[in-house]
Formats: C-alpha cells, sequence, structure tokens
C-alpha cells in the first residue's frame, strides 16, 4: 500500500525529503519529551488515540512519541514524516513499538499511498505546518475508506484580540521561519469543515492548563470523518 522513493538529492537527503529543517528538528524533539510529563501531553495522546482500529495513518509523525499511545486494536500504522531528523527518531520509536509501524517520508499534500487505504487518519500538531491545508486535508480525504475516521490535535487561533493580533503579526515575521514552518493562527476545525468532513465531537483547552498563556496555547482535540456517503 506504500510507495517509496529511495533516491537520494545531491545534498545527501532522501529524495522524499518533502522539508528539512534540522536544527529545528532537534529543538522539537527535546521540549516534545519533555512536554510528555510537564504538560500532559502523553494523557492528551492516549485520549487521541483511544479505539482506534484497522489500518490508521498519521500525517506528521514527528519523533514518533504518538506510537506507544495506540491501542492494540489497531492493525497497522503508516507514518508520514517528511523532516528526515525527526523522521529516523520516529523509526527508532516505531521498533519500540508494540504494534506494527511504517515509517514513510513523503509530504501531506502528496500521501504516499492508495486511495481509500485506511480506517482512520491521526493529525497531531501538523496542520500548523503543512504549506497547503485544503491540499493536505484533500489527500487524507483520498486516503480514507467512505466512513474513515479522523482523530486530530491542534494548535490555532484564540484568545482575545491582543493574542489574535499577536499570533497573526508572528506569522508574518519570524515564527514560520524559526519553527519549521509552524503558523499560530490557523483554524483547524473551520479546515476539517471547508475540506469536507463530518465533524464530530471535539473541544478547545489551553496548553499548558497552568502556567502562562502563550501563542502556542489554544488548542482543539476532536474528531470527524470523511461522509460514508460522498454528495
Amino acid at each position: 500500500m506504500v510507495l517509496r522513493s529511495n533516491g537520494s538529492g545531491g545534498d545527501g537527503r532522501m529524495a522524499g525529503d518533502a522539508v528539512h529543517h534540522p536544527l529545528f528538528a532537534r529543538y522539537y524533539a527535546r521540549i516534545s519529551v519533555a512536554a510528555e510529563s510537564r504538560m500532559g501531553m502523553a494523557d492528551v495522546r492516549r485520549e487521541l488515540l483511544a479505539g482506534l482500529s484497522g489500518r490508521v495513518i498519521e500525517i506528521g509523525a514527528g519523533n514518533g512519541l504518538n506510537f506507544a499511545h495506540y491501542p492494540g486494536t489497531v492493525s497497522e500504522i503508516v507514518a508520514i514524516e517528511p523532516e528526515r531528523v525527526l523522521r529516523q527518531l520516529a523509526v527508532e520509536a516505531a521498533l519500540r513499538a508494540e504494534l506494527p509501524v511504517d515509517v514513510v517520508p513523503g509530504a501531506a499534500e502528496a500521501l504516499p499511498v492508495k486511495s481509500e487505504a485506511f480506517d482512520a487518519a491521526v493529525l497531531s500538531l501538523v496542520l500548523c505546518s503543512v504549506r497547503d491545508v485544503p491540499r493536505a486535508l484533500a489527500e487524507v480525504r483520498r486516503v480514507l475508506r467512505p466512513g474513515g475516521a479522523v482523530r486530530f490535535f491542534e494548535h490555532g487561533a484564540g484568545g482575545g484580540r491582543a493574542m489574535t493580533f499577536t499570533q497573526r503579526a508572528l506569522d508574518r515575521t519570524l515564527w514560520p521561519l524559526l519553527n519549521g514552518g509552524c503558523h499560530l493562527s490557523r483554524d483547524p476545525v473551520g479546515a476539517l469543515r471547508a475540506a469536507g468532513f463530518e465533524l464530530g465531537t471535539h473541544r478547545r483547552m489551553r496548553m499548558p492548563e497552568k502556567g502562562p498563556t502563550l501563542p502556542t496555547s489554544y488548542c482543539v482535540l476532536g474528531t470527524a470523518r470523511r461522509p460514508a456517503a460522498e454528495r
């Protein structure tokens, strides 16, 4: 089901590398591991993935921290990660996982898998950084079977007028450059709805729940699905 590109470019990167942010990747790997306990991210991951079954595609798997939290009802995970440093960490996490995980290079906007091949898709802190959100979500819809589930945990726009202004100002200046293409003011729920997904239960939350409110603090955790009958 997975199509691979094994060639390498002149700079030594795999041809499948859609992005390359080595400094940010190493920084993200450190802070994401710390956030598992300090910010309660491990609990969020368990809630995000609870009840999944069958074949699952995870878009933007990062360093693979979700892998340990998938339930035993999942038969296979195909994890797409475009950044080489993070992908290598994801491979190491996959080797420790209790479930079969195939880590694959690729971009969200052009997933290297067949159509309608998966029972569920997981989006975890990825829509902030994809280059083309509508195209990426169209790809998610393509690879899901009709009625297939989407689980998402994303950060985005939130807060009052001052915070919204701050998020947009940072998006127009240095934030994406310094943070692996991340954007602060996107609307993941609105994007899923616009892409034709049926929204299920979802809730707004702040991360961290206690302590200072940051431009990245406004998060949403929820479910959606590809319509069972396309209109």
